[in-house]
């Protein structure tokens, strides 16, 4: 029915703009947390440059929209099951100001809902073992490590000059850096949306007779109409813009006090490590691999720099986004199964 379809597309539209303020922090929480640009100049520049990103590619979208579960087998009501359970879920991380990871949360609402409706076998486990859980494990390891060496070899790079020089011009290439972060997250998370929207259209397509609507508005073979990509890429930047404090504060000040050139080589490490998942059409969580990152500049200095308290809370997290998000999206797709048919 028409009317379910374009409750899936507000939802998953509303899901790409809380992801958008969810994560705004990604992208500049360091340099907000150096006092490198105000809150809202920081915000807006990532609002822009998460649209510009998000319009690079669709190869996470296609990921998302055919790679966990057959679209044979995924109805309207799964799909919107899947997004109220990621949106739930991100709300209350939102809430605490715990930086958990957006991804996730979709790729365990969407595995929830499948369940719900098709029982275990239904949902590709094997899938979400190699591109969700190898890379949850990889991403940050590898942001980790790139920070750290990057870091020890700017210091190594900089060790005669002085301390003023260094502060003044770290504070610039932070704001290259901060740009292409924003930019990165873009390429990767907006797809996700896109990626839903793709996989509801097709399960209408599939259910319903299309012979009378605007051609433009369904996917051809397996690729996503441009007007997703306009939609999902204009949602997460207005998100952005919308800014989210709560975050930034956990990411800027409480994990570790960075300065200007940690900054710049924590998102220039991050940008590297998600602009590569999204050639390969790994959907990575973007929030895992920056706090990673910040945690890789702040070890570089000292072990002890890093507020390993803080970052224990937020692995904590990262650990509980995929099964949680799951269960809200299970009981969320048995109601829904008791209002629609399908």
């Amino acid at each position: 029915m028409v009317s379910l379809l374009i409750c899936v597309i507000v939802a998953a539209i509303v899901f790409d703009y809380i992801n958008g303020f969810h994560d705004a922090a990604n992208a500049i929480a360091t340099v907000v947390a150096t006092g490198v640009l105000p809150v809202r100049t920081a915000v807006i520049l990532a609002g822009v440059l998460n649209f510009a990103g998000a319009m690079t590619g669709t190869a996470v979208a296609k990921t998302i929209a055919s790679g966990f579960a057959d679209p044979a087998l995924v109805t309207q009501t799964v799909v919107l099951s899947a997004l109220i359970g990621a949106c739930i879920w991100n709300l209350i991380t939102w809430w605490y100001g715990i930086p958990s990871s957006s991804s996730h949360a979709l790729i365990g609402g969407l595995a929830g809902a499948v369940v719900a409706k098709g029982g275990l076998g239904a949902f590709k486990w094997a899938a979400l073992q190699k591109k969700v859980l190898v890379p949850l494990v990889a991403s940050p390891l590898i942001g980790f490590t790139v920070s750290l060496c990057l870091m020890l070899g700017l210091y190594w790079l900089l060790r005669k000059s002085r301390p003023r020089t260094v502060q003044r011009g770290s504070r610039v290439l932070q704001l290259g850096s901060a740009s292409m972060m924003a930019f990165a997250h873009g390429s990767n998370d907006a797809q996700k949306s896109m990626g839903i929207i793709t996989l509801a259209l097709l399960a209408f397509m599939r259910d319903n007779s299309i012979i009378g609507m605007p051609a433009w508005m369904f996917p051809h073979g397996d690729n996503v109409p441009t007007w997703v990509i306009t939609a999902c890429a204009g949602a997460i930047g207005l998100g952005t813009m919308a800014g989210g404090k709560r975050i930034i504060k956990t990411m800027g000040t409480k994990i570790v006090r960075i300065s200007p050139l940690q900054g710049f080589a924590a998102e220039t490490a991050g940008a590297l490590t998600i602009l590569g998942a999204s050639h390969f059409g790994v959907p990575v969580s973007t929030t895992h691999c920056i706090n990673s990152c910040i945690m890789g500049v702040g070890a570089s200095k000292r072990v002890s720099a890093v507020r390993w308290g803080v970052a224990t809370n937020i692995l904590i997290a990262w650990v509980l986004t995929l099964p949680l998000s799951a269960a809200l999206a299970y009981v969320s797709a048995k109601v829904l199964g008791l209002m629609f048919t399908g």
